[in-house]
């Protein structure tokens, strides 16, 4: 990537909706340069832009499922479980032998339809399933990217006007028009009005509106997916850590501020602080976890899972695997 497509990834990533004329003045480049190398990432399938409900938002909770493979099977049942409507994002890790997936599930129920039929599919050997109970990093928790070329003047400049400010303690209503909103944004963040308009039978001036609204109630973040060997990350990695519960806060506050990490969160279970980061190769993996991660406070016990695979990312499900590659 260029320094023109580096600025625009980090633009998006402050707000995926952020208008393509603000990109290029700060990029100091034209509109249609920007919109050209946009189109040409979204059509390689390296960049998209998706909208994302905040969990507790709308009445759901967050889980991270390990699921143990008879070897052999993951990839099909990773595709599986990517075609199923509760599933956030789904990899294959630890060569083949194991699938890490996020699940979505309403509060108020027992258990998800994933996790009650996990136990009894055949290829499984074994399952855990981990709450997510506080997000240090990732996602409306990560509101400005770690690096890029954009200055801090810059990313300023780009930031959301409707930057959320209010409290979601308690669940949002949500209309049928807001789901209708929401389902489009989540297959594209960057729809734009008239198509979102067509979609929830409002006018553009309603939807402008409410579409701000659900950004300031907390309710809508935009996330952005992209292929980490982009910026020349290729190793990417599961970490499941064990921390003092003393210690837990101050451990996930951390790995926070490490530019290796991009997603880390507090769960329930004997691993009680999950992360995934991104490294440029095996070596510089080992160089993190010999380095920045072991002077973290009170970790007892680490367990690394490399990824291979993706499935699923950002609820949106991505080519089936081929010739197991």
């Amino acid at each position: 990537m260029d320094s023109v497509e580096l600025g625009l990834l980090q633009a998006l990533q402050i707000d995926g909706r952020v208008a393509f004329s603000l990109v290029a003045e700060v990029l100091g480049v034209s509109d249609q340069t920007v919109a050209r190398r946009y189109q040409a990432l979204r059509a390689a399938g390296a960049v998209h832009v998706v909208g994302v409900t905040l969990p507790e938002a709308v009445g759901e909770e967050t889980w991270l499922v390990r699921v143990g493979c008879a070897p052999g099977t993951a990839d099909r049942l990773a595709q599986t479980l990517a075609g199923r409507p509760e599933t956030s994002w789904v990899h294959v890790a630890s060569g083949g032998a194991e699938i890490g997936c996020m699940v979505r599930t309403p509060a108020e129920a027992a258990t998800s339809s994933v996790l009650t039929r996990l136990p009894r599919t055949s290829p499984v050997t074994r399952v855990s399933a981990h709450c997510v109970v506080h997000v240090f990093f990732g996602g409306p928790a990560s509101p400005l990217t770690k690096t890029g070329p954009l200055t801090a003047e810059q990313a300023g400049r780009l930031r959301p006007a409707e930057a959320a400010t209010a409290s979601t303690d308690e669940p949002v209503a949500l209309t049928d028009g807001d789901r209708a909103l929401l389902a489009e944004l989540g297959r594209d963040g960057r729809t734009g009005f008239r198509e979102l308009a067509a979609a929830t039978g409002w006018s553009q001036t309603t939807v402008r509106r409410r579409l701000a609204e659900l950004r300031r109630a907390g309710v809508l973040y935009f996330d952005v997916d992209y292929e980490p060997a982009l910026l020349g990350m290729r190793t990417t990695a599961s970490l499941w850590l064990s921390v003092a519960p003393r210690h837990l806060a101050a451990a996930g506050a951390a790995l926070a501020g490490h530019a290796e990490v991009s997603f880390a969160a507090a769960t329930t279970g004997p691993s009680n602080l999950y992360v995934t980061v991104q490294c440029r190769n095996p070596h510089a993996l080992y160089t993190y976890l010999t380095g920045p991660l072991a002077t973290l406070p009170g970790v007892s016990a680490v367990e690394t899972a490399p990824l291979m695979r993706t499935a699923k990312q950002a609820k949106i499900a991505a080519l089936p695997v081929r010739d197991g590659k």
